[in-house]
């Protein structure tokens, strides 16, 4: 169902086992919070992060996250996004993952989601079947995707990492890192080996990487990117994103608003 941005939603407080919304949100920043029910969310437009369980993850158009019930989350948008978020009561998603996944969306997952997310709350159940079934089959069959940044727990860098984010800043090089928070590259790199599982060259290259994929999202030029990321070259961008996507910076992009395009009208 349509709903307005500054519309209050509570997915746990209605009745219907099987739940879409809809919506195009600004800035906007859902707080941490929970619910009952599995969630699947997804940007049609646009670009949006979650934070939950230690990590951040990016959702461009292409990606769609699947959240198991009762997980601790929070979703932020920078810029206008085409909302979109199915919820499912447990007993509808038996066999399905119950960990968190962030998921590839297929051109018939996109379609599905889209026309699920306008469904009115009180849609009959018999209704709601077979687009159901097809749903599922291809939700279980998505790939998954790598798009998390595990996040630090120690007090110096999460704070340091809090205003990196607020200030719209930039993950620096390891020397300039130590002097900002005044800690030795040794002790930060064992801090993030520990907290995080990455050495800091790796947990830094993931920073850029969901970053970027961020910023091409929003329709950045990819030399703004690549100098906005502190890349030598756009020619060095080019080839490490490749490298970590599959797709360059422009087909990424491109991909992107053309699935936007072929989905711009709501499906009746």
């Amino acid at each position: 169902m349509l709903i307005d941005a500054n519309a209050r939603f509570d997915p746990d407080a209605l009745p219907s086992p099987v739940l879409g919304i809809a919506s195009r949100l600004g800035q906007h920043d859902s707080g941490l919070h929970k619910h009952g029910m599995f969630q699947l969310l997804h940007a049609m437009q646009g670009c949006m992060s979650i934070q939950l369980d230690g990590m951040k993850c990016v959702l461009p158009p292409t990606r769609a996250a699947w959240i198991p019930a009762h997980t601790l989350h929070c979703a932020t948008m920078r810029n206008v996004v085409e909302y979109r978020s199915l919820y499912f009561d447990a007993q509808w998603v038996q066999g399905l993952p119950r960990e968190l996944a962030v998921i590839e969306v297929t051109p018939l997952l996109r379609e599905l989601i889209e026309r699920m997310s306008f469904w009115e709350w009180d849609k009959p159940l018999d209704s709601m079947k077979n687009t159901l079934a097809l749903f599922f089959e291809e939700l279980a069959e998505a790939k998954t995707q790598s798009l998390f940044l595990p996040l630090p727990q120690d007090k110096r860098l999460s704070r340091w990492l809090e205003h990196l984010e607020r200030k719209e800043g930039i993950v620096p090089s390891l020397k300039v890192l130590s002097q900002q928070i005044g800690a030795s590259g040794k002790t930060i790199s064992r801090i993030l080996q520990k907290d995080t599982g990455m050495s800091f060259q790796a947990w830094r290259q993931q920073w850029r990487l969901l970053k970027a994929i961020e910023w091409l999202s929003e329709g950045k030029a990819v030399n703004d990117v690549a100098y906005g990321l502190t890349f030598s070259s756009d020619s060095a961008f080019i080839s490490f994103f490749k490298q970590q996507v599959g797709e360059t910076p422009l087909r990424f992009q491109k991909i992107n608003d053309c699935r936007f395009l072929s989905s711009a009208q709501k499906i009746e």
